[in-house]
Protein backbone atom coordinates (compact mmCIF):
# COMPACT_ATOMS: atom_id res chain seq x y z
CA UNK A 1 0.00 0.00 0.00
CA UNK A 2 1.22 3.67 -1.41
CA UNK A 3 2.21 6.12 1.83
CA UNK A 4 -0.54 8.53 2.15
CA UNK A 5 0.56 12.29 2.52
CA UNK A 6 -1.74 15.01 3.57
CA UNK A 7 -0.92 19.09 3.15
CA UNK A 8 -2.70 21.38 5.26
CA UNK A 9 -2.21 25.08 3.54
CA UNK A 10 -2.86 27.77 5.48
CA UNK A 11 -2.79 30.30 3.26
CA UNK A 12 -5.34 32.54 3.71
CA UNK A 13 -6.39 32.44 -0.07
CA UNK A 14 -9.10 30.29 -1.49
CA UNK A 15 -7.86 28.21 -4.50
CA UNK A 16 -9.14 30.20 -7.09
CA UNK A 17 -6.11 32.99 -5.94
CA UNK A 18 -2.20 32.41 -6.22
CA UNK A 19 -0.70 31.30 -3.53
CA UNK A 20 3.19 31.29 -3.18
CA UNK A 21 3.10 29.11 -0.53
CA UNK A 22 1.75 26.49 -2.69
CA UNK A 23 4.18 27.34 -4.92
CA UNK A 24 6.47 25.89 -3.08
CA UNK A 25 4.87 22.92 -1.41
CA UNK A 26 4.24 22.05 -5.60
CA UNK A 27 8.42 20.85 -5.61
CA UNK A 28 7.77 18.73 -2.62
CA UNK A 29 4.30 17.52 -3.54
CA UNK A 30 6.48 16.48 -7.32
CA UNK A 31 8.87 14.63 -5.33
CA UNK A 32 6.55 12.15 -3.54
CA UNK A 33 4.91 11.82 -7.04
CA UNK A 34 7.97 10.37 -8.20
CA UNK A 35 8.46 8.36 -5.50
CA UNK A 36 5.13 6.94 -5.63
CA UNK A 37 3.52 8.76 -2.21
CA UNK A 38 -0.30 9.39 -2.67
CA UNK A 39 -0.79 13.01 -1.94
CA UNK A 40 -3.71 15.11 -1.42
CA UNK A 41 -3.44 18.86 -0.79
CA UNK A 42 -6.21 20.89 1.20
CA UNK A 43 -6.39 24.88 0.97
CA UNK A 44 -7.95 25.33 4.61
CA UNK A 45 -9.00 28.93 3.59
CA UNK A 46 -11.74 26.59 1.59
CA UNK A 47 -13.51 25.72 4.07
CA UNK A 48 -15.73 26.65 7.15
CA UNK A 49 -13.03 25.68 10.22
CA UNK A 50 -14.87 26.65 13.60
CA UNK A 51 -12.64 27.88 16.56
CA UNK A 52 -11.89 25.30 19.33
CA UNK A 53 -9.59 22.79 21.05
CA UNK A 54 -11.91 19.68 19.44
CA UNK A 55 -11.20 16.98 16.98
CA UNK A 56 -15.50 17.19 16.73
CA UNK A 57 -17.78 19.76 15.67
CA UNK A 58 -17.83 22.88 17.15
CA UNK A 59 -20.98 24.49 15.70
CA UNK A 60 -23.35 23.31 12.16
CA UNK A 61 -20.95 24.03 9.30
CA UNK A 62 -17.86 23.42 11.27
CA UNK A 63 -15.76 21.02 8.38
CA UNK A 64 -13.12 20.33 10.43
CA UNK A 65 -14.07 16.50 11.45
CA UNK A 66 -14.00 16.26 8.07
CA UNK A 67 -10.95 16.84 7.36
CA UNK A 68 -9.43 15.06 10.54
CA UNK A 69 -10.42 11.74 9.47
CA UNK A 70 -7.87 12.70 6.28
CA UNK A 71 -5.66 13.57 8.97
CA UNK A 72 -6.39 10.05 10.44
CA UNK A 73 -5.89 8.32 7.10
CA UNK A 74 -2.65 10.24 5.79
CA UNK A 75 1.25 8.76 6.88
CA UNK A 76 2.58 11.78 6.66
CA UNK A 77 1.16 15.56 7.10
CA UNK A 78 2.59 18.72 5.92
CA UNK A 79 1.64 21.86 7.24
CA UNK A 80 1.97 25.08 4.94
CA UNK A 81 1.95 28.97 5.90
CA UNK A 82 2.95 32.25 4.62
CA UNK A 83 4.73 34.76 7.33
CA UNK A 84 2.72 37.51 8.77
CA UNK A 85 4.47 39.83 11.25
CA UNK A 86 6.84 37.38 11.92
CA UNK A 87 4.22 34.43 12.60
CA UNK A 88 2.72 31.79 11.54
CA UNK A 89 -0.72 32.33 9.51
CA UNK A 90 -3.69 33.20 12.02
CA UNK A 91 -5.12 29.59 9.91
CA UNK A 92 -2.21 27.53 10.77
CA UNK A 93 -2.54 28.65 14.26
CA UNK A 94 -6.59 26.84 13.96
CA UNK A 95 -5.23 24.12 12.43
CA UNK A 96 -2.85 23.46 14.95
CA UNK A 97 -5.50 23.72 17.23
CA UNK A 98 -7.70 21.50 16.28
CA UNK A 99 -5.07 19.26 15.89
CA UNK A 100 -3.93 19.34 19.20
CA UNK A 101 -7.87 18.89 20.13
CA UNK A 102 -7.40 15.09 18.78
CA UNK A 103 -3.84 14.42 20.89
CA UNK A 104 -5.65 12.84 23.09
CA UNK A 105 -7.19 10.37 20.82
CA UNK A 106 -5.58 6.71 20.89
CA UNK A 107 -5.34 4.12 18.28
CA UNK A 108 -5.92 0.76 18.20
CA UNK A 109 -2.89 -0.01 20.18
CA UNK A 110 -3.46 2.43 22.81
CA UNK A 111 -1.37 4.85 22.07
CA UNK A 112 -1.81 8.61 21.03
CA UNK A 113 -3.33 9.03 17.46
CA UNK A 114 -0.89 10.55 16.01
CA UNK A 115 2.08 8.10 16.83
CA UNK A 116 3.48 6.50 13.59
CA UNK A 117 2.86 9.79 11.33
CA UNK A 118 5.64 12.25 10.27
CA UNK A 119 5.11 15.77 10.20
CA UNK A 120 6.97 18.45 8.11
CA UNK A 121 6.26 21.95 7.73
CA UNK A 122 6.45 24.69 4.60
CA UNK A 123 7.18 28.43 4.92
CA UNK A 124 6.80 31.33 2.74
CA UNK A 125 7.00 35.56 2.97
CA UNK A 126 8.65 38.52 1.65
CA UNK A 127 10.37 39.16 5.22
CA UNK A 128 11.70 37.37 8.14
CA UNK A 129 9.99 35.09 10.19
CA UNK A 130 10.69 31.50 8.42
CA UNK A 131 12.74 29.90 11.03
CA UNK A 132 10.37 31.45 14.03
CA UNK A 133 7.44 30.00 12.12
CA UNK A 134 9.00 26.43 11.07
CA UNK A 135 10.26 26.30 14.83
CA UNK A 136 6.86 26.82 16.40
CA UNK A 137 4.47 24.62 13.69
CA UNK A 138 7.36 21.55 14.28
CA UNK A 139 7.13 21.91 18.38
CA UNK A 140 3.54 21.74 17.82
CA UNK A 141 3.58 18.81 15.78
CA UNK A 142 5.92 16.50 17.98
CA UNK A 143 4.00 17.42 21.21
CA UNK A 144 1.06 16.23 19.89
CA UNK A 145 2.28 12.88 18.63
CA UNK A 146 4.24 13.19 15.23
CA UNK A 147 7.45 12.24 14.61
CA UNK A 148 9.85 14.61 13.19
CA UNK A 149 12.57 13.83 10.98
CA UNK A 150 15.52 15.63 10.60
CA UNK A 151 15.35 18.98 8.15
CA UNK A 152 11.90 18.73 7.53
CA UNK A 153 11.26 22.49 7.41
CA UNK A 154 11.81 24.05 3.40
CA UNK A 155 10.83 27.87 3.40
CA UNK A 156 12.23 30.63 1.12
CA UNK A 157 11.41 34.37 2.26
CA UNK A 158 12.80 37.92 0.08
CA UNK A 159 14.43 40.71 1.64
CA UNK A 160 13.20 43.16 4.34
CA UNK A 161 10.31 45.25 3.62
CA UNK A 162 7.65 45.02 0.86
CA UNK A 163 8.71 43.26 -1.81
CA UNK A 164 8.10 40.14 -4.59
CA UNK A 165 7.54 37.11 -2.74
CA UNK A 166 8.29 33.61 -3.66
CA UNK A 167 6.43 33.18 -7.49
CA UNK A 168 7.46 36.89 -8.63
CA UNK A 169 11.03 36.76 -7.09
CA UNK A 170 11.48 33.21 -8.73
CA UNK A 171 12.19 31.54 -5.36
CA UNK A 172 12.24 28.21 -7.44
CA UNK A 173 15.89 29.17 -8.52
CA UNK A 174 17.01 29.53 -4.94
CA UNK A 175 19.74 26.52 -4.01
CA UNK A 176 19.31 26.55 -0.72
CA UNK A 177 15.40 26.54 -0.80
CA UNK A 178 15.09 23.69 -3.45
CA UNK A 179 18.01 22.00 -1.96
CA UNK A 180 16.18 21.31 1.78
CA UNK A 181 13.03 21.07 -0.13
CA UNK A 182 14.63 17.22 -1.75
CA UNK A 183 15.86 16.88 1.76
CA UNK A 184 12.48 17.31 2.89
CA UNK A 185 10.46 15.24 0.86
CA UNK A 186 13.28 12.45 1.14
CA UNK A 187 13.35 12.27 4.68
CA UNK A 188 9.78 12.57 4.89
CA UNK A 189 9.16 9.56 2.49
CA UNK A 190 12.27 7.56 4.56
CA UNK A 191 10.75 8.34 8.14
CA UNK A 192 6.88 7.31 6.69
CA UNK A 193 8.37 4.34 5.13
CA UNK A 194 10.29 3.16 8.40
CA UNK A 195 7.13 3.46 10.98
CA UNK A 196 4.90 1.94 8.17
CA UNK A 197 6.97 -1.39 8.71
CA UNK A 198 8.24 -0.77 12.26
CA UNK A 199 5.77 0.92 14.48
CA UNK A 200 7.29 2.79 17.63
CA UNK A 201 6.30 -0.21 20.55
CA UNK A 202 3.09 0.08 22.41
CA UNK A 203 5.44 -0.69 25.15
CA UNK A 204 5.69 1.89 27.36
CA UNK A 205 3.77 4.28 25.17
CA UNK A 206 -0.08 3.25 25.80
CA UNK A 207 -2.47 5.71 27.66
CA UNK A 208 -4.15 4.60 30.55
Amino acid sequence: MPLKALVLNCTLKQSNEQSNTQALINHVEKIFEENGVVTENLRMADFDIGYGITAESVNETDEWPGIFEKVKDADIIIVGSPVWLGQQSSMATKVIERLYGGSSLTNEKGQYLFYNKVGGVVVTGNEDGAKQVSRSLIYALSHIGFTIPPNVDTYWVGEAGPGASFIEANGQQNEFTMQHTKIMAHNLIHFARLLKENPIPAKGNVVK
